[in-house]
């Protein structure tokens, strides 16, 4: 059964949908009303909270933790420095990934990990011989996304210290309402966005602080349904959606590797040894036999599909987790894992695993799409990610 976040006490206050899901093994909020277009639009165009919590954190600290660091993700750890963040995936002794999420370096020899799945058995593994203590520190710290293109501008009030050049993928130290916290241009949303680390115990009062400052901004709440949609505007994939780690991988074609996910840039070969590099580099060589793409469908002609029955046609309320098959002139070529109505673009989108060739930019491919229980295949073409990629996410200071 799951537990409380330490966000509970309000988020529940606020959950008129009682729309809850568990997220390993918290309580997360789907959706706070009983449609979640306020929250997207708190994404897009205002401010959202989401409590982000439930990622599994782990402080790498000790003489040794750069070098475990280094040895296990695919980047190269000796380029990160003091109040960096790197985005990475991690992988097995086979290339295949086992998770990915985020490394902050918040010291000479501190780092915290977040992960989506929990990997403190993977990360003490691969500490033989170094001295180096990795500690779950996921029940003592609590994390907050703020979200959206005011986010800065709110930050910039409760703060205690100016976030103005506070660059992409950087993170700092500072004050909310006297509660010590770190603060990371980072998100999930794919938007101008920052992430707040702060002590478990202390949690409500930097919420409270959001909150209070942050009616100026028409903050809202966010959960679950709306961040997906954000997430596949950004093209930011989903662990056991688009892709599964390897170590619950039921069969092979489960397993991704890097370069299969599409996060070739992610991956440094000229830094030296780290888990899964022979067989990376040889597979750089060789080329993926498959990549997750962005694929734009044809929007109408899946009108025309559901005016041939007599229906108006229904854009999803959701992201769709469901995988449907793609194919290339009727041969089966891949599959769409997540799909979703875009409300900024106006468009029908879709992350997909497609066999190569047919991953150049600009392939056309036919997706399944099933109207009154009757499947057919409408047009869906390669597009580069993300889908939606505004200025101000990156922008120093922000827009």
């Amino acid at each position: 059964m799951p537990i409380a976040s330490a966000f509970h006490a309000r988020t529940y206050e606020l959950c008129e949908s009682l729309n809850y899901r568990d997220w390993a093994g918290y309580y997360a909020v789907s959706a706070y009303e009983t449609h979640h277009e306020h929250e997207y639009n708190a994404i897009r165009n205002a401010c959202a909270l989401i409590d982000v919590s439930p990622l599994f954190k782990y402080a790498v600290t000790g003489p040794d933790a750069m070098r475990l660091v280094d040895r296990v993700i695919t980047r190269d750890a000796k380029k990160l420095a003091i109040g960096q963040v790197y985005y990475t995936p991690w992988c097995d002794e086979e290339g295949k990934v086992i998770d990915d999420g985020t490394v902050t370096r918040v010291g000479e020899a501190a780092y915290r990990w977040t992960a989506a799945d929990p990997n403190l058995r993977w990360l003490t593994e691969n500490a033989a011989g170094l001295d180096v203590q990795v500690v779950d520190i996921t029940e003592q710290v609590a994390a907050l996304a703020v979200q959206g293109p005011m986010s800065a501008r709110l930050l910039g009030r409760v703060c205690a210290t100016s976030i103005e050049t506070l660059r992409y993928f950087r993170a700092m130290s500072s004050e909310i309402r006297g509660v010590p916290v770190d603060v990371s241009r980072t998100g999930y949303t794919g938007d101008l966005g920052y992430e707040i680390w702060m002590p478990w115990g202390e949690a409500l009062a930097v919420w409270d602080a959001l909150v209070d400052a942050g009616r100026a901004f028409d903050i809202h709440a966010a959960g679950m349904l709306a961040l997906d949609v954000a997430r596949v505007e950004a093209g930011l994939l989903l662990i056991d959606v688009d892709f599964h780690g390897s170590r619950k991988a039921l069969i092979e074609s489960h397993k991704y590797s890097p370069f299969e996910l599409g996060l070739a840039r992610l991956v440094d070969l000229d830094s030296g040894p780290f888990v899964g590099r022979r067989v990376l580099a040889a597979e750089q060589r060789s080329g993926p036999r498959r990549q997750i793409v962005g694929l734009e469908v044809e929007w109408t002609e899946v009108e025309a599909l559901y005016d041939k029955v007599g229906l108006p046609p229904t854009a999803p309320a959701t992201t769709s987790r469901v995988a449907v098959p793609v194919y290339r002139d009727g041969r089966h070529v891949g599959r769409a894992t997540s799909t979703t109505w875009s409300t900024s673009l106006k468009k029908l989108i879709a992350l997909a695993t497609i066999d190569a060739p047919h991953t150049a930019i600009g392939t056309t491919l036919q997706m399944e799409v099933t109207v009154e229980a009757v499947r057919h295949a409408v047009t869906a073409t390669v597009v580069k990610t993300p889908f939606f990629n505004p200025p101000r996410k990156t922008a120093t200071p922000p827009e």
